[in-house]
């Protein structure tokens, strides 16, 4: 009995085993059919072999890594960089040219900070912040491959050049009123002469180059309030002496009393001493005859321009993770 017991037992043994194996060899022969990957594979071929096929399924997958870019590229970068470090130097050259201007005359120190908008010198100062920023910017997104500030100085570049582009129409358009304003400008700074000396240097810069005097003649100078023949001083009834027509005393040292007295002089007497004619019929043939010359420097800066702003986006495309197509 206890034997029969025993051998049951084992049979019921046996049967719940085969049983436990045929359950167990379907999922055995799944797991077998599974690839395996050693610990000796590379994680990249693992990776592009699940990617592949994800990217087939959906093409507007976008990539985390953008491709290495080649020979081409890199070149383009460096180059973007160096051509944006020029123009940071600039800009940081005509910043300091500024801010020297403006501590050598004062302005800076509180005491005469009312006239300070109407400086020559600001304007210097904001075309270099402007000029370091956008081409700092350039730089250190080339340099570092940050989209960000390439955006920006994309964007900054493409402003600036439309502000350009908007300036030379109104300029086209209003040519009958730029005389009156070259008059007007001209008449400012007849009327400081002698307070500001840039506008002096300005002045006395044109008056000796396009050899002329005043606005429309040299008795336009009696309007200056230390000219007229009622001031007091030894320069009343007188010119500036880049009047002159010979502003040179022995041809070698300046001789600033050469025009001292001339306007109480006639005009056939005074024609002997300084030149009679006025600045804004000689200034506006001059910069008539210069339209070539201001023409072709616009195209220069314009095309500058557009060199930087192509280079930056080619960084900027081999930088920014692009969409995978079939």
């Amino acid at each position: 009995m206890a034997l029969s017991r025993v051998r049951l037992s084992q049979h019921r043994g046996a049967a719940i085993s085969g049983e436990t194996t045929r359950l167990l060899l379907p999922q055995a022969s799944r797991l077998v059919e599974l690839p395996y990957s050693s610990s000796d594979d590379d994680d990249g071929s693992l990776a592009g072999d699940t990617d592949l096929p994800t990217a087939e399924q959906d093409p507007g997958v976008w990539c985390s890594v953008p491709p290495k870019p080649g020979t081409f590229s890199q070149c383009v970068r460096y180059l973007a960089f160096l051509w944006n470090l020029l123009f940071l130097l600039l800009g940081l050259l005509a910043l300091a040219a500024g801010v020297w201007g403006l501590l050598a005359k004062g302005l800076l120190g509180g005491e005469r900070l009312a006239p300070l908008g109407s400086d020559p010198m600001l304007l210097f100062v904001l075309v270099g912040l402007g000029a370091s920023a956008v081409s700092l910017a350039g730089c250190l997104g080339a340099l570092r491959s940050n989209p960000c500030l390439l955006r920006f100085f994309v964007g900054a570049v493409l402003a600036f050049a439309g502000l350009e582009v908007l300036g030379g129409l109104l300029l086209l358009a209003a040519q009958h009123r730029l005389r009156d304003a070259l008059r007007d400008a001209l008449l400012l700074c007849l009327l400081h002469y002698q307070e500001e000396p840039d506008l002096r240097f300005l002045v006395d810069e044109v008056q000796r180059n396009l050899r002329c005097c005043g606005l429309g003649s040299y008795r336009d100078w009696e309007t200056n309030p230390y000219f007229n023949c009622s001031a007091p001083g030894v320069q009343a009834c007188s010119v500036p002496a880049s009047c002159c027509l010979d502003p040179w005393q022995n041809g070698t040292v300046a001789n600033t009393q050469c025009a001292f007295g001339a306007l109480r002089l006639g005009d056939a007497a005074a024609g002997t001493v300084v030149h009679l004619g006025g600045c804004v019929a000689q200034l506006s043939a001059w910069l008539r005859g210069q339209a070539g010359g201001i023409a072709a420097g616009a195209a220069v800066l314009v095309l500058v321009e557009a060199a930087g702003v192509f280079m930056a986006l080619k960084v900027l495309r081999d930088i920014v993770p692009v969409r995978v197509r079939d």
